[in-house]
């Protein structure tokens, strides 16, 4: 009985790290896709969208380098956005 539940103690364990780590890839997607949004909005003139004052967006300039790589990582990936989502929920 006490090797039933030691085996099952460890199986408990290596599920929830299990949907630890499902639930840390999940958030870090949702984080890429929030820095994708907030360049467009701040880039938005150049794919046609309203953009922000030119002096905010000036100023923003300088430290948005991260998200400009970002966009244009995410332009390689724009044939296929759901294919990474289903990648990340390993969806068959």
């Amino acid at each position: 009985m006490t090797s039933f539940m030691a085996k099952w103690r460890r199986f408990i364990a290596i599920v929830l790290q299990v949907n630890r780590g499902k639930a840390s890839e999940i958030l870090e997607f949702e984080l890429k896709e929030l820095e994708n949004i907030f360049s467009l909005l701040i880039l938005g003139g150049f794919v046609g969208m309203p953009s922000p004052p030119v002096p905010i967006a000036i100023e923003l300039l300088p430290y948005m380098e991260r998200e400009l790589t970002i966009m244009l990582a995410r332009s390689d990936m724009a044939h296929d956005p759901i294919g990474s989502l289903m990648s990340i929920l390993d969806v068959d």
